[in-house]
């Protein structure tokens, strides 16, 4: 069992940064692929970067060129920093890894509870 705990979010001007961290506790896992995804109020979730097996790294288009996504093997934690944050970038923000198992399990894919990031003056 993998747990995942998010934090960072907050309440941010626009044009300012902020950095969320997703840290994933258990045992005998690795990450595989990662990713963060947002929901806004009334609209769907949406990804926002995923970065499969260390290789292809994928962002939306919203925020490509404005954010980073990064891990931490040793610490087990995925990061997202966001740059020149705009009102519209306001939602609740998950993380998502897929991971597998010591034993050859997997990939089993986890959820963190969400961050809320409000952008706004």
């Amino acid at each position: 069992q993998v747990q995942l705990v998010e934090s960072g979010g907050g309440l941010v001007q626009p044009g300012r940064s902020l950095r969320l961290s997703c840290a994933a506790s258990g045992s005998d896992f690795r990450i595989t692929t990662m990713g963060w995804y947002r929901q806004a109020p009334g609209k769907q979730r949406e990804l926002v970067a995923r970065e499969i097996r260390g290789d292809s790294t994928v962002y939306a288009e919203s925020v490509k060129g404005r954010s980073t996504i990064s891990r931490d093997n040793a610490k087990n934690t995925v990061y997202l920093e966001m740059y020149n944050l705009k009102p519209e970038d306001t939602a609740v923000y998950f993380c998502h890894v897929a991971i597998t198992t010591a034993w050859g399990g997997g990939p089993y894919d986890y959820w963190g509870q969400g961050t809320q990031v409000t952008v706004s003056s």
